[in-house]
This record gives structure tokens, C-alpha cells and sequence, in this order.
């Protein structure tokens, strides 16, 4: 099979579509052939040398697909091949082909396209576990999502609002505002030029939010904390404005803050199974519907990840940035009408 191979060195990485050895799959696994794949930070990170694979993953970049099944282990029942799925990876999804645990599969809706299944695992299940089963969201709470253009950001947006929780974002543009508005944050601040923190505390009365989704890391850490409520929530997934900060622990202590780290890729599979069940029977009936909606800003060939990564590094989307690996991938399925059988 092809998949993207790193090469040059770790300052300018050099991703090459090329020849690689056929993937293996297990007698609980099922063999995928994958139509489309998406550029997650991860991926950027993994390319310079930056963040490894946890063990026995595959070292192919690739977070999340979708495809269609090409083979099934002995032991896998409820799928066959043929069927549409979409999963989350530790691996691999840079390629033609991966292996994935049949417990890790979600069924593509009749009306979806694959480019549009490959934008769903990755950032909507970082937005669910971390907005709900690390921050304990609920209704009527307000929730500052940093970085709210972003995959991640756009995907956490839709569930707050789905789960009846007030929504507060930052982004870097004109822009990047309007499109978190239009999903329906209520507060949309530009972090370039705005002081996220007052603008905080003067829409919440000097309350402060109920939770803060942070991708940003040291450079925000103590305006973060000072932006929460009492009994306030950080979730921190990510280090992009750096990996140390200061912060006032008084306020830590004083309003009985909770500081959480959270990662996805490194849970090991029966969790990340767990996390697919519960996203399948919370969240995913809601996008099947089209009530929630994966946001796609660009797509490139599997053969110009390159180009791809370049634009993410450069913050220039908004949403996901597609890879598409077979020709068609972003083509929506004919659906016949209910009833008629093909």
C-alpha cells in the first residue's frame, strides 16, 4: 500500500507519498481502506519529532478516517465488508489501508461523504470527553472555549450549545468571530486584540465562566484561573502559547479551583471503546440528524500533505483540514428514496 512517509529532518519535514509494507489486522480488528483522512496538530508535532506514537501504534501520521471496510478479523460480529465507517486512530491514517479495532467503528449516515466522516473522530471526541466527562459541563453553565475556529473549538461550540451551556470563544480574526458565531457563541473575543479577561469578567459580571477548554497552555494559565467562577473547571489539551506559566494560587485555593490535563491519543483502547460507545449514544444521533455539523475548511490530496500541514501551522483554517486519499471521497453518496431498495 501507499502511505505518507516522514523524511528530511525535524526542522522541515519533508511528507512523501510512497510505497510502504501492507498493514496487518487482528482477529478483533477490521481492515479499512481509507477514502479520506484529516490534518490534526498532533500530526504536525509527530512530523518535527515532537510527539511520539504511543507503543504498539502504527508510526504512520494519521488521527481519524473513513473509509470502507476491506476485511473483518475472526472475532469481529455486527460489521462486514462493504460498510461505511468512520474511527478514531493512534495511528495510521495517512495511508491506503489501516487496521482498527472493530469496537472503535462508527456507521457513516446514507447522506454523508467520507471527506465529511474524516472531520468528525479526532476533534469531536477531544470536545465531548473534555467539555463533559473531564469538565462536567451542564446546562446552564457558561463555558470559554479558547481557540474556537479550530477543529476542536468548532466541534465544542456545537455540543455546548447542544448540552443548553452558555458559550464564550477566542480567535484571531474577523473572520474566525463570525464563523463562532454563527454556531452560536454568545461572546466572541479577538484574542489580538482584546484582553480575553476583561471581556470575561464584563459579560459575567465579574463572576468569572464555569469552564475553560484551553489549548494554549502556560502563556494564558494565569488569566485563565482568573477568569473562573468558584468552583471553576481548566481543561488544559494543549501547549501552542507554551508548556510553563504562573498563576495565582490563591485564587487556586481560595475559590477551589479544579486544573485538569487532558490528552486523547494516549488512553489506552478499551477507554478510547468506552468513548465511542458514550459519544454514539450522546452526541453522534445529533450529527446523523444534521442538528450538529462537522466544519470542513479546506481539502487537499493525500499527496499534498505537505501543503496541508503548511496551512494549518499557519492558522489559516477554520474547521478541519481534509486529506483526501481516494478520488471521490468528497462526493456525497446517491441515496435512493425511502423505501426502494437498490
Amino acid at each position: 500500500m501507499k502511505a505518507i512517509v516522514v523524511k528530511g529532518n525535524q526542522r522541515e519535514p519533508l511528507l512523501v507519498w510512497e510505497t510502504v509494507p501492507d498493514v496487518m489486522y487482528g482477529p478483533d480488528e477490521v481492515l479499512v481502506t481509507v477514502w479520506a483522512t484529516a490534518v490534526n496538530r498532533a500530526d504536525l508535532l509527530q512530523a518535527r519529532g515532537g510527539y511520539n506514537p504511543p507503543a504498539e501504534a502504527s508510526d504512520i501520521l494519521g488521527l481519524e478516517m473513513a473509509g470502507v471496510i476491506a476485511a473483518v478479523g475472526e472475532d469481529v460480529e455486527d460489521w462486514q465488508v462493504g460498510d461505511r465507517v468512520c474511527a478514531l486512530l493512534p495511528g495510521g491514517g495517512y495511508a491506503e489501508q489501516v487496521a482498527v479495532p472493530a469496537g472503535m467503528l462508527l456507521k457513516l449516515p446514507r447522506r454523508w461523504s467520507f471527506a465529511m466522516a474524516a472531520a468528525v473522530p479526532e476533534v469531536w471526541y477531544t470536545a465531548y470527553v473534555n467539555l463533559f466527562l473531564e469538565g462536567d459541563l451542564a446546562a446552564g453553565e457558561t463555558v470559554l472555549i479558547h481557540a474556537g475556529a479550530s477543529g476542536v473549538g468548532t466541534a465544542a461550540i456545537q455540543l455546548a450549545n447542544a448540552a443548553e451551556a452558555t458559550v464564550f470563544v477566542t480567535a484571531g480574526s474577523d473572520e474566525k468571530l463570525l464563523a463562532c458565531r454563527k454556531l452560536g457563541a454568545e461572546l466572541a473575543i479577538n484574542y489580538k486584540q482584546e484582553d480575553f479577561l476583561e471581556k470575561v469578567l464584563a459579560a459575567t459580571k465579574d463572576q468569572g465562566v464555569d469552564l475553560i477548554l484551553d489549548p494554549v497552555g502556560g502563556g494564558y494559565l494565569d488569566r485563565n484561573v482568573k477568569a473562573l467562577k468558584r468552583f471553576g473547571r481548566l481543561v488544559n489539551i494543549g501547549q501552542l502559547g507554551g508548556s510553563h506559566g504562573e498563576m495565582n494560587m490563591g485564587l487556586l485555593l481560595g475559590k477551589r479551583l479544579r486544573l485538569i490535563g487532558s490528552t486523547l491519543r494516549s488512553r489506552s483502547p478499551a477507554e478510547k471503546i468506552k468513548i465511542t460507545e458514550q459519544f454514539e449514544s450522546g452526541y453522534w444521533p445529533l450529527l446523523r440528524t444534521g442538528e450538529l455539523k462537522p466544519i470542513i475548511d479546506t481539502m487537499f490530496p493525500i499527496e499534498q500533505a505537505q501543503e496541508a500541514h503548511a496551512y494549518v501551522r499557519q492558522n489559516q483554517n477554520i474547521g478541519k483540514v481534509i486529506l483526501v486519499v481516494k478520488e471521490g471521497a468528497a462526493v456525497l453518496p446517491v441515496v435512493p428514496p425511502d423505501g426502494v431498495k437498490v
